[in-house]
């Protein structure tokens, strides 16, 4: 056993190790993927002007708000508004973004080469030091400013010590949620989508190429490392891969017992990755090595056309909620539920999607946001049957002035489930 072999091993878990038969053939597998070619040569990354056009956005909106400043830490908004990669930690680091003027970020004085190689837009960069305290420095700027009396927006992310700390030094100041950066983010524009697409195209490519491998007797997690091995070769990384198999599927997130591939069992695969810090997700369902039950094929039926009803009341101007009803609905009628009751859908039908993989608004009941142009959402109006199986098709989409745009094209069948 070679070096390699040895760390797949462990990669794959104890499953794999387990069972040494399969073992052999999954190496195999997950070498062929090396074959795949990369679908990412065309992709073009978020450039400055476009994170120009967020900033500019973000201010027009803070200026008719009388919000005077936004406060961000290191997570997906720190990227969308300024590139800068960062992790969060004690050590304080965030982004001040004023309602005119170039955003000032603040970090620790030994990260400052680190924060500037990812940093893509024109910024001031401040940094303390070990003895000083951050949310002074902060403070300290934001007086420059004459904000010591303003109105801060706090990024709703923002963890409570760094909010906190600075209403202790700005004691005058409002610190309210940031309306803000959520309501940009939620309405992508072309670039955005574009490469919600592309990692669509890749998550789809990947599960065409891994269908196939899937044997019996493979673990999820054998079954995991052969998508994951496909999504890196076809250019995306990798970001989950659930895998739910047999009576496990019943539970949407899994089950802690031990599974395996079994003829005539449901296979149910949920995956995603990124392209240029955005998303897909996708969910696909199969019977493995059988032709399907009766049971199987009506249920996986009636979750396609429960995501065609979803898509269909999903019309601009009406509330993100009404999707979830329509679907809900329809599953009643059936005899499913009541509401999240099983067996049925025990979940929302869908959430909203982009540079995080579930992001704000989400399809469900009681939802009053109006859906917009450039609203991305998964689309995974599930039916689970505890003790027997789960049924969970699941494709994203996005809003346009003609309506709703798939991002994948369901499956037309169960026989056919990559189409």
């Amino acid at each position: 056993m070679t070096l390699h072999d040895r760390r797949s091993l462990l990669r794959l878990g104890g499953a794999a190790v387990a069972a040494m038969a399969v073992s052999p053939r999954l190496f195999a597998r997950e070498k062929a993927a090396e074959a795949l070619r990369t679908l990412t040569d065309d992709v073009s990354p978020i450039d400055r002007a476009e994170r120009a056009d967020r900033l500019a956005r973000a201010q027009a909106m803070m200026q008719a708000a009388s919000i005077d400043a936004l406060l961000v830490e290191p997570g997906a908004s720190l990227v969308y508004y300024s590139g800068v990669r960062w992790h969060r930690s004690e050590r304080v680091t965030a982004a001040v973004i004023t309602a005119d003027g170039p955003p000032m970020v603040m970090c620790p004085f030994f990260e400052r080469p680190s924060i500037e190689e990812s940093l893509a837009i024109p910024a001031e960069i401040r940094v303390w030091q070990e003895h000083e305290n951050p949310h002074s420095l902060i403070a300290d700027y934001l007086s420059a400013k004459g904000l010591t009396r303003g109105r801060i927006g706090i990024e709703e992310s923002v963890r409570y010590f760094v909010v906190d700390g600075l209403n202790a030094a700005l004691p005058k100041t409002s610190l309210i949620l940031d309306p803000v950066t959520r309501a940009i983010r939620m309405r992508k524009t072309a670039a955005e989508i574009a490469l919600m697409q592309k990692a669509a195209d890749i998550t789809v490519a990947a599960y065409r190429w891994t269908a196939p491998q899937i044997g019996a007797g493979m673990s999820p997690a054998d079954i995991g490392a052969l998508m994951t091995a496909a999504t890196r070769q076809l250019g995306g990384r990798a970001e989950f891969n659930l895998i739910l198999l047999g009576e496990a599927a019943a539970y949407p997130h899994g089950s802690a017992k031990p599974q395996a591939v079994r003829a005539g069992e449901v296979v149910l695969m949920d995956c995603g990755c990124t392209v240029e810090d955005y998303q897909s997700d996708i969910s696909r369902t199969f019977v493995y090595g059988a032709t399907p039950s009766m049971q199987q094929r009506k249920v996986w039926n009636e979750v396609a056309q429960g995501q065609k009803i979803a898509f269909s009341a999903a019309k601009l101007g009406t509330p993100a909620g009404t999707v979830d009803d329509a679907v809900r609905g329809y599953y009643q009628s059936l005899g499913y539920g009541p509401g999240y009751a099983l067996p049925g859908l025990s979940h929302r039908t869908g959430h909203g999607i982009g540079m995080e993989g579930h992001e704000p608004v989400n399809l469900v009941h009681g939802e009053q946001t109006p859906l917009d142009v450039g609203m991305c959402f998964s689309n995974e109006p599930g039916l689970y049957l505890p003790g027997s199986m789960g049924i969970r098709t699941e494709d994203c989409f996005h809003m346009t002035e003609q309506g709703p745009v798939w991002f994948s094209k369901p499956p037309a069948a169960i026989d056919d489930p990559m189409g």
